[in-house]
C-alpha cells in the first residue's frame, strides 16, 4: 500500500470543468484507489494505491476523469515525501512567510532545464521571486497574484512543461492531511 498526492489542474475555475469532490472521490473508488480525501475544491486528494508507479497512477486517473466527466484535465501525481520535502527546502524568507498569501508552489509534470527557468525569471515582466528546486517552482508574488502576469499559463509555455500551482496555505494544509492519513 502507497499514499499518493493528485493535484488536478483546471478544475472549478471560472466556471470551467467544474467537478464536485464527492464525484471525484467516486472516480478515485471506480479505479481503485482507496481513502481518496480532498481539500478544497481545486482537485487537490491524497489516496491510497497499491500501485507504486505514479506515472501509471496518473495516466490511469487522466483517463478515469476523461472518462467520468467528458473533458481532459492534467494531474500532477507526488509522494507524500517529495510533498514534505518542499517544506524542508523552500527558499522564502521569514519576512516572506509571513505574508503566505503572495506565496505559490507550482507543481510541474518534471523538472525544467535550468536555461528555460532563467529565461522565464529574465522575460518575467513583474516583481516576483522565482525559485526553483526539482520539479518544484517556488514564486513569491511581491505585488499579490491578482496584479501579476505571472499565471499558470506563462509559466507552461516558458517552461514547456505542465504545471498547476497552490497557494501556500493550502500546501500547509495538504502537509496536514497527509499526516493525518499517514500516520
Amino acid at each position: 500500500m502507497t499514499f499518493a498526492l493528485s493535484l488536478l489542474r483546471g478544475i472549478n475555475v471560472g466556471g470551467r470543468k467544474k467537478i464536485k469532490m464527492a464525484d471525484l472521490r467516486e472516480v478515485y473508488a471506480s479505479l481503485g484507489f482507496r481513502n481518496a480525501r480532498t481539500i478544497l475544491q481545486t482537485g487537490n486528494v491524497v489516496f491510497e494505491t497499491d500501485e507504486a508507479d505514479l506515472a501509471r497512477v496518473k495516466a490511469r486517473l487522466e483517463a478515469g476523469i476523461s472518462a467520468a466527466f467528458g473533458f481532459d484535465v492534467p494531474v500532477i501525481m507526488r509522494s507524500p515525501a517529495a510533498f514534505e520535502t518542499i517544506f524542508k527546502r523552500h527558499p522564502f524568507t521569514e519576512a516572506q512567510l509571513d505574508e503566505p498569501r503572495k506565496i505559490a508552489v507550482v507543481f510541474l509534470a518534471d523538472a525544467p532545464s535550468p536555461i528555460a527557468v532563467e529565461d522565464l525569471r529574465e522575460k518575467n515582466p513583474g516583481r516576483e521571486f522565482i525559485g526553483a528546486d526539482g520539479s518544484e517552482l517556488f514564486i513569491f508574488y511581491t505585488d499579490g497574484q491578482a496584479r501579476s502576469k505571472l499565471d499558470n499559463s506563462r509559466i507552461e509555455r516558458a517552461l514547456g512543461l505542465p504545471s498547476t500551482a497552490r497557494n501556500w496555505n493550502t500546501c500547509k494544509r495538504l502537509l496536514q492531511l497527509i499526516d493525518e492519513v499517514t500516520t
